[in-house]
């Protein structure tokens, strides 16, 4: 079911070998794998047919690396789409933080030496308000926290919403309204 409305496509990066293992890759440049290459090029025949008004990317090459395989090379390169900086997590996974810091939350908590979700809230603030501007259909390509507080701000939820969404890589989100602008919604969240 198409939408009347303008609609926000929301592409996660294909696979890196940091994300395929757990570890939180934040400004750490880090390339595709081969499987992620892979997986990059098959969104282009997902989003075959679709004609888009504007195409942004964050500055990282593993978002910009999959637009590019998705048939998108003409980006244009947004700072405020950077994956969230961990700071001193950075390359380290989840369990390895838990061990050291007991009942942390990414979402709740942020990164000592990186951004507050504050922080990476007020950035998707400045996308929303980007999109909210603009009246043709826009996809993203950019990392998973990233996108997560996105949807939140989007949906005018709490930064810290974003911990309630997940987001696989090489997926496709959609967010959108529904019965008017003043309605924004997720259309379609996390596909294959």
């Amino acid at each position: 079911m198409t939408s009347a409305f303008p609609e926000i496509y929301l592409v996660r990066h294909g696979e890196t070998e940091w994300s395929a293992s757990g570890k939180h890759t934040g400004r750490t440049d880090i390339p595709l794998t081969p499987a992620g290459e892979e997986a990059a090029r098959h969104i282009a025949a997902r989003l075959s047919g679709l004609t888009f008004s504007a195409v942004w990317s964050s500055p990282s090459q593993r978002a910009s690396k999959t637009c590019a395989l998705a048939g998108f090379g003409s980006a244009v390169t947004k700072a405020e789409l950077a994956e969230w900086d961990y700071g001193a997590y950075e390359g380290l996974t989840t369990k390895q933080i838990l061990a050291e810091r007991p009942g942390w939350r990414l979402f709740r908590d942020g990164c000592p030496r990186g951004e507050l979700t504050s922080d990476v809230g007020a950035r998707a603030d400045l996308i929303v308000g980007k999109l909210r501007q603009t009246d043709g259909t826009i996809v993203i390509f950019s990392s998973s926290h990233f996108l997560r507080v996105l949807a939140a701000r989007w949906l005018g939820l709490q930064p810290e919403a974003g911990g309630l969404f997940v987001l696989d890589t090489a997926s496709i989100s959609i967010l959108g309204y529904e019965h008017d602008l003043t309605e924004p919604v997720i259309r379609r969240w996390n596909q294959k």
